[in-house]
């Protein structure tokens, strides 16, 4: 399996914990890294993510909440919340990650970690956030022509 992909998965399980149990980051961090043996580059990008996701995490809650206005937060799934987190996290606020690899690695984590119905649901709503926000910037640029 890719590091990038261990490194999702150690930041997900964290974030579950920390959303659960409220663990601290270095405590539950730190347990992760020893279970799955990530390679430094590994624990460097899933303390990345982590550490962001919690930073923005009012701001990414402000995104999903907007294009699943139907789910409040607090009432979706853990692991949909968290891996919804992480995409965002991943395409807006860091943009280290295309969008469409960020997508495409999240509903990976929903078919490993979610519901039946989760990699449909993470799929909808960060495809809908992505359309919708790729039109408002081709309207922009469009309006400054």
């Amino acid at each position: 399996m890719q590091v990038r992909r261990q490194a999702r998965i150690a930041a997900l399980q964290a974030l579950f914990e920390i959303d659960v149990v409220h663990h601290t980051i270095d405590v539950v961090l730190d347990r992760r890294m020893d279970e799955l043996g990530l390679p430094t580059e590994g624990c460097k990008f899933a303390q990345h993510i982590v550490q962001g996701v919690l930073d923005n995490q009012e701001r990414l809650d402000e995104m999903i909440v907007a294009y699943a206005p139907e789910w409040p937060i607090d009432q979706m799934a853990i692991v949909d919340r968290n891996v919804l987190r992480i995409a965002l996290f991943e395409f807006v606020v860091d943009r280290g990650t295309p969008p469409k690899v960020a997508i495409n690695e999240a509903v990976e984590l929903a078919k490993l970690f979610g519901s039946d119905s989760s990699q449909r649901f993470v799929n909808g709503v960060l495809g809908t956030f992505l359309s919708k926000n790729v039109a408002v910037a081709q309207h922009r640029r469009r309006k400054q022509r």
